[in-house]
């Protein structure tokens, strides 16, 4: 039973070599793969590379006084801070300045436009039917095919953070391209009255009767009556190209009330009539960013609706979809912009539905990171943005990295001293954990937003003493198995599962402590804690595969293997015992019975 354990035994101590390959493809891969997205240096924090301070201000909701408290800018800030740092390694710092000012900082590299769209806008969604649409003055008509929503519903991005509606050429081409009034506009608003005479809102009435006939104002309400005149003296009026009006266009609108919008169409800008919001924003349950692999659609917002909001949005598209262009549409407005206008051909059930088109992959995530963290609480303006420097910074990683130089060499100089030949697996292994940390931070800075500041270089010079123990505790053990008279090769073999051992449960605790300290902090703390963990999980990486293999090929080799005196392992300068062994006594012939009287 002995003999098949030892063959396996050997064969595992002659292929260290595929440790050493796999961690050096790792190593290659990861490179390569840091060159090629052309993001050579990690993203540094705002204390290191400077950035950007915005100044936001509350503003009280119409009809809510006093919805500037404590509760809501706390909410507010939770909502922020998960939008532009959802992992908590982003560096961004989102803090509440007095009693209705926050403090959002940015590092450098991050866009602080889209940025303050990110922190700022208040993401209230709403789905409502088109009632009217045409091009805006001064806008070309060049919407791009679109499909028929069943199921989902089309977009394409706009050039601003938040994407732009996506609509058929035939959707478009109902509008006039001109900037006065013609018949086609006429006949729009004969088809708007149509659609607001089913509805039975004050505002939509009136506004119905308004456009239908002279008789029919006459019987409404005056005050409706004259609601519903401003309304389309609005949508008259209004002119999308111009960046002043698209900014007041809808902006105030409650959500029973008809409204104007206005929407972006491949860079043409578009203006519309919209009936009463049938679903709310708040009804989307879930939202992500997608790639859809089967199909051409490229990246897409996938959106799940509550139980009420499924039923909804069922309801609004069954009653769509027995319309025409553009009555079978719905205008999704995000902040008072159409962001997508999709025709319906059925009723679209199930809870699910989908917005996609042109999207890239930062405009998918930007609006599903809008949708998926929910609206402000309160309405933001923002008060100032200002670059900040990182002199300061600067001058403090100066000083740390002379610190953790100084560290480093004094490691250093122990490894040499103490363990001589030995100090060269610890270096090079050093070396590894090194370049693998560099790459990955170089790497994750694009990926998930992570951003090295001080605390984090921190948590990197502390990982540089928990590399070295993993080291010591692995040389020292082969050390005790060589004092107990073992040659070099089983005594690495023998000292390998009692230092693994340890090791593990070491970097166990300190993994632990890192995941902890993650959890229950918040802002710089955080990156220490990341970087610490990441270290910690290096650690154990570089010791498995690069570590105890390089043993097992030194151990090998004549110079480590004979105990030089410079290799670390000289067996009579660690006080090595030799093997105890039995003796035998000489054999000799076999005497037969003595006699007692003659002893």
């Amino acid at each position: 039973m002995a003999a098949p354990k030892r063959g396996r035994s050997a064969s595992a101590q002659s292929k260290p070599g595929r440790s050493l390959a796999l961690i050096l493809i790792a190593i290659v891969a990861l490179t390569g793969g840091m060159f090629l997205s052309g993001n050579t240096t990690p993203r540094l924090g705002i204390d290191l590379a400077g950035g950007t301070s915005i100044t936001l201000q509350a503003q009280n909701e119409p009809g809510q006084p006093n919805a500037i408290n404590k509760a809501n800018m706390d909410t507010a800030v939770d909502i922020m801070n998960r939008r532009v740092n959802g992992l908590g390694v982003s560096e961004a710092e989102v803090q509440t300045q007095g009693t209705s000012n926050i403090i959002v900082n940015i590092p450098k590299g991050t866009n602080s436009e889209e940025a303050r769209q990110q922190v700022g806008t208040t993401a209230k969604l709403y789905f409502r039917p088109v009632l009217a649409q045409e091009a805006s003055a001064g806008s070309a008509s060049s919407a791009s095919p679109s499909a028929s929503a069943s199921g989902s519903s089309s977009a394409s991005p706009s050039t601003t953070a938040s994407p732009s509606s996506s609509a058929s050429a035939s959707e478009k081409a109902t509008g006039s391209s001109s900037a006065t009034p013609s018949s086609s506009a006429t006949s729009q608003g004969r088809a708007v009255t149509d659609a607001l005479k089913a509805d039975s809102t004050p505002s939509s009435s009136a506004f119905a009767a308004s456009s239908a006939s002279p008789s029919a104002s006459s019987s409404a309400d005056a005050s409706a009556s004259a609601e519903a005149s401003k309304l389309q003296a609005e949508y008259t009026a209004l002119d999308c190209s111009k960046a002043a009006q698209r900014a007041t266009a809808g902006k105030s609108a409650k959500p029973a009330d008809a409204t104007v919008a206005c929407g972006q169409v491949s860079g043409a800008w578009y203006k519309y009539v919209l009936g009463p919001a049938a679903v709310d924003g708040t009804e989307v349950k879930k939202a992500q960013a997608v790639f859809d692999t089967q199909g051409a659609s490229g990246w897409q917002v996938q959106m799940n609706f509550s139980s009420s909001g499924a039923k909804k949005f069922a309801d609004i598209t069954a009653s769509l979809a027995k319309n025409s262009q553009p009555q079978n549409e719905f205008g999704i407005v995000l902040d008072g912009e159409v962001v997508s206008s999709p025709y319906v051909q059925q009723s679209i059930t199930g809870g699910q539905a989908e917005i996609s088109g042109s999207f890239t992959q930062e405009e998918a995530q930007s609006l599903s990171n809008m949708l998926s963290y929910g609206a402000l609480p309160l309405s933001f303006k923002t008060q100032s943005v200002t670059t900040v420097t990182a002199a300061l910074g600067g001058e403090q990683l100066h000083a740390g990295l002379l610190a953790g130089a100084i560290g480093l060499a004094l490691v250093v100089i122990y490894l040499v001293v103490y363990y001589r030949g030995l100090s060269l697996v610890a270096m090079a292994s050093l070396l590894v954990s090194a370049i693998l940390t560099y790459v990955l931070m170089a790497l994750l800075g694009p990926a998930i937003g992570f951003a090295l500041n001080l605390p984090a270089v921190c948590g990197a010079i502390v990982a540089i003493g928990i590399t070295a123990d993993s080291f010591i505790v692995f040389f020292e053990r082969i050390r005790d198995e060589i004092r107990e008279g073992r040659t070099l090769r089983p005594a690495v073999e023998r000292a390998w599962p009692r230092a693994r051992r340890t090791i593990l449960v070491s970097d166990f605790v300190s993994f632990l402590a890192a995941a902890v300290l993650f959890i229950v902090t918040v802002g710089k703390v955080q990156g220490f804690a990341f970087t610490l963990g990441l270290t910690t999980v290096l650690d154990v990486v570089v010791v498995f595969f690069f570590t105890k293999p390089l043993m097992t090929v030194l151990a090998r080799r004549k110079f480590f293997a004979s105990g030089h005196k410079w290799s670390g392992l000289d067996p009579k300068g660690l006080g090595a015992q030799p093997p105890l062994r039995r003796t035998r006594r000489p054999a000799g012939p076999v005497a037969g019975p003595v006699d007692p009287k003659e002893a």
